[in-house]
């Protein structure tokens, strides 16, 4: 099996506008009739996804799977793998949705002005870690980083390891950064003592090939912020909000399918969706396994899958603000549609039992 180490870059890309958002798919008709009271047919939509076809939308393989996009009024659901420009493609109408975190969209919308929000989110903690070996680095504590080499991406990775530091009273100069592409190779080789990494992804890589691994969550220390977050135009929420309800139905249904059986949403992606990928099963398996933490938290359990309270909101903004992005709360999200659906089905927002 070939081992995929590949991370997706923090986009902080210039957002282009590439003309008005077609709706072609989404008819009035089928608003109103929605509206009524009567079953809705929302023809096709697109959902830009952030990363490739693995464990990570084992949510949006259940909804598939299992019906729930089809029940929800949509004809067909194309899944568009990433990495890719979501922002750029959701803002221009080259998907419907999109799933990215908030300080990649945040930085467009502060930056461009794109016309975008957050409708709710799947990972209410960030999936942002410093890697290192418990053997080694054992980076445990913002602390540990003094006097130790950390390799991070170029780009928006940069930016967030400096926030970390600055949040933490670390000063930059009593760490080295060096510059590293996504292949953990340089930590198992002792090139740098800790490493820029996804807890989902390098993380599991290097378990999985026999090391014990420590990671220092970004969210855990001075930087939460939401990620998978489902991300639409404002053209969309002002001409299309039962529609926008209607998927967010399908993936709660598909969510909750996702937390409480890991081990088939890792063979969704191994043996149906991710086929072509030649994804490892253990690997794939870790990812569900861990990912349920990072979207199920107290106050989820309190308030309903996909809910971003107004302190998480504000946390997540002040995160933004951090690593040099400056947007409102009320620029970044509008969950007010989300907030609508949980009312009318409030069995939506329920976690399993032994999620």
């Amino acid at each position: 099996m070939k081992n995929r180490t590949h991370h997706r870059r923090l986009r902080l890309s210039a957002f282009t506008a590439v003309g008005l958002l077609a709706l072609t798919s989404c008819g009035g008709e089928d608003s109103a009739a929605a509206e009524d009271g009567e079953d809705a047919s929302y023809g096709d939509i697109s959902i830009a996804l952030s990363w490739i076809e693995n464990a990570e939308f084992a949510g949006e393989f259940f909804a598939q799977e299992n019906g729930y996009y089809e029940e929800a009024g949509f004809e067909t659901v194309e899944f568009i793998p990433g990495p890719g420009p979501i922002e750029n493609m959701v803002a221009s109408g080259e998907a419907t949705f999109g799933t990215s975190n908030a300080v990649a969209t945040g930085e467009i919308i502060a930056q461009e002005d794109a016309p975008l929000k957050i409708v709710g989110a799947k990972y209410q903690r960030n999936p942002f870690t410093i890697l290192s070996l418990s053997d080694e680095g054992d980076i445990a504590s913002p602390s540990d980083l003094v006097g130790k080499t950390i390799g991070v991406q170029a780009g928006g990775n940069e930016a967030l390891f400096e926030a970390l530091l600055e949040v933490n009273d670390i000063d930059p100069e009593s760490v080295e950064m060096v510059p590293v592409e996504y292949d953990p190779a340089p930590l198992i080789d002792g090139e740098v003592d800790g490493f820029f990494a996804y807890v989902i992804n390098e993380s599991i890589t290097v378990e999985l090939m026999g090391h014990e691994v420590t990671d220092l969550m970004l969210s855990e220390n001075g930087l939460p912020f939401v990620a998978e977050a489902f991300i639409t135009s404002e053209q969309m929420i002002e001409e299309e909000p039962e529609l926008i309800k209607s998927f967010l139905e399908a993936e709660a249904q598909g969510w909750q399918d996702a937390v409480s059986d890991p081990e088939e949403g890792a063979r969704l992606a191994v043996e149906v969706y991710g086929e072509h990928l030649d994804l490892e099963m253990d690997k794939e398996l870790r990812q569900a396994e861990i990912q349920v933490d990072l979207v199920v938290t107290d106050e989820v359990r309190e308030n309903g899958l996909f809910t971003i309270s107004e302190d998480l909101q504000g946390e997540s903004v002040d995160s933004l603000e951090r690593a040099g992005v400056e947007v409102t709360a009320e620029e970044l999200f509008d969950l007010s549609l989300l907030e609508e659906l949980l009312e009318e089905k409030p069995e939506l927002g329920e976690i399993p039992d032994g999620a």
